[in-house]
C-alpha cells in the first residue's frame, strides 16, 4: 500500500510527477501538500489515521526546471514500462536484466539509446551479439526519457484510475 503510486500536482494542479503512497503521506502531514483524491487504504499511527492519497497537490507552486533523468536500471524499467524489448513479455522488475543493444565488448556505451529491458531468455539468446546478428529485432528504438515520456507514463498509470483522469489531459 505504501509504494503505490500516488499522482503530484503543481498548486496550479498541474501533473509534475508521480511518488510513492509513503512520500505522499509525508509532504501531506509536512504541509507542503494536500490530498485531492483519496484511496481506500488507511495508515494508522499512535494519534491519528489516515487515508491513503491516490493524487496530491503541492501548496507552493513549484517551478520545476526542464530535466534530465538520471540513468538508472529503475528508470529503463520505467521506460521500457517493464517489457522485454524483444519478445513483449511484460514481467515483473524482478524477472527482467538490462541488455545493451550494441555490446560493451564491441564499444556499445551505457547510455539510454543503447540499454533496453530484456528477460532472461533473450538476453542468453541474444549475447554478446548484434540482434541482427542473433536474428532479433527491437520493439522500440529506445530513447532518452523526457518530459513527453514522462507524461506519457503518468497518462498510462491513469488508466485503470479514475482519480488521475481528472487531473490529466489526453
Amino acid at each position: 500500500m505504501l509504494q503505490s503510486p500516488v499522482l503530484v500536482l503543481n498548486a496550479t494542479y498541474e501533473p509534475v510527477n508521480v511518488c510513492a503512497a509513503r512520500r505522499a503521506i509525508i509532504l501531506v502531514l509536512n504541509g507542503a501538500a494536500r490530498a485531492e483524491e483519496e484511496n481506500c487504504g488507511i495508515v494508522h499511527s499512535a494519534r491519528i489515521e489516515m487515508r491513503i492519497p491516490s493524487v496530491i497537490r503541492l501548496l507552493e507552486y513549484r517551478r520545476i526546471p526542464h530535466q534530465a533523468r538520471a540513468l538508472s536500471r529503475k528508470n529503463i524499467l520505467l521506460r521500457d514500462r517493464n517489457t522485454c524489448q524483444y519478445c513483449g513479455l511484460a514481467l515483473a522488475s524482478s524477472e527482467l536484466t538490462l541488455d545493451h543493444v550494441l555490446p560493451r565488448s564491441l564499444g556499445g556505451k551505457s547510455a539510454w539509446e543503447n540499454l533496453v529491458a530484456c528477460c532472461h531468455p533473450c538476453n542468453n539468446r541474444k549475447g554478446d551479439r548484434l540482434p541482427e546478428i542473433a536474428g532479433m529485432k527491437l520493439l522500440r528504438t529506445p530513447k532518452p526519457f523526457n518530459l513527453h515520456t514522462s507524461r506519457h507514463l503518468m497518462r498510462l498509470m491513469a488508466v485503470g484510475n479514475g482519480q488521475w483522469k481528472k487531473y490529466l489531459f489526453f
